[in-house]
């Protein structure tokens, strides 16, 4: 049985003049991203990526496939607060444009840290560098839809949310939570992607904001459980992997679809492909959540000078 009838072949449109931002666009989903949205002629892809050398070394792939493809560097570190306002600094002034913003690249199931600005670093990585690099490109994403372009803004989250279950956890998160399991910190970062995008839908609504769960992928994201579960042989990663998870061709489909479908619906969650996901009832009923959520990394951000 396929496992989806979007086909990205068939199924993305001619991007032409349509430019494109990915974060971790030098690996797994994010890469394959690039490789099919290049197919389909895009005026420019930058590729976000924390070495120059990876990207390198990606978008020579990708070439092997897209000879013409036009695809752009960009450093950003997630986790680097001022990493992140140089690659937005950086992006508008190479463009005026940005129809797709792809927040793709993330960390999953790291052992108890923090980032350089002093979140703990899942939620830190996954929300809060997203948070700034997207409210620095929100004016060029409102001047694209008022030029009569569609723009959108894609979150990687994951059903992986559900183990943040009692909503978000804010009162620890500018330290390592080191007393939360690394899968509650995770579901944390998770559901604070889906609250993002709830929030980004109601303040933004002429901009098309969705988040989504890709599927259970085999990609680098196992690097950081192997750090927290030293003690598991690197013969049972491959195991499970194999056998339990679906490729990165299949896991990029549902961010693809939402890069372009005409049927997605602004402020939902997918799972894939296309299917509006079931979330935890915190998700559904409380809907103090995500301007609480929006206000405190604010705040947050504030404090820190940006």
């Amino acid at each position: 049985m396929a496992f989806s009838n979007f086909n990205p072949e068939s199924d993305i449109p001619d991007l032409h003049g349509k430019v494109i931002l990915v974060t971790g666009g030098n690996s797994g989903l994010g890469a394959e991203s690039c490789l099919q949205l290049a197919k389909h002629n895009p005026a420019d892809i930058f590729l976000g990526a924390r070495s120059k050398a990876k990207a390198d070394t990606a978008i020579a792939t990708i070439k092997e496939t897209v000879p013409n493809a036009k695809i752009t560097v960009l450093e950003m570190d997630l986790a680097d607060l001022t990493s992140v306002k140089k690659a937005a600094q950086t992006f508008l002034a190479a463009s005026s444009r940005l129809d797709i913003l792809m927040n793709n690249a993330g960390i999953m199931a790291c052992p108890a840290g923090m980032t350089k600005d002093g979140f703990e670093v899942q939620l830190g990585t996954n929300h809060v560098g997203h948070f700034l690099l997207t409210k620095l490109l929100l004016p060029v994403l409102q001047q694209t839809a008022q030029q009569g372009h569609e723009a959108r803004i894609v979150n990687l989250s994951s059903r992986g949310h559900k183990w943040a279950d009692k909503g978000l956890l804010l009162d620890d998160a500018c330290t390592d939570m080191s007393e939360t399991s690394t899968w509650n910190r995770y579901g944390n970062s998770k559901i604070a992607n889906i609250f993002f995008t709830q929030e980004l839908a109601k303040r933004y609504p002429d901009i098309i904001s969705v988040s989504l769960h890709p599927g259970d992928v085999n990609t680098n994201l196992v690097g950081g459980i192997k750090q927290s579960y030293p003690f598991i042989p690197n013969f049972l990663w491959s195991v499970a992997m194999k056998f339990g998870a679906i490729t990165v061709e299949q896991g990029a489909l549902n961010q693809l679809w939402a890069s372009v479908s005409q049927d997605v619906k602004s402020g939902e969650y997918y799972e894939p492909v296309g299917k509006i996901g079931s979330t935890v009832d915190v998700v559904k009923k409380d809907e103090t959540q995500a301007p609480k959520l929006w206000k405190w990394t604010e705040a947050e951000l504030s404090k820190r000078g940006y």
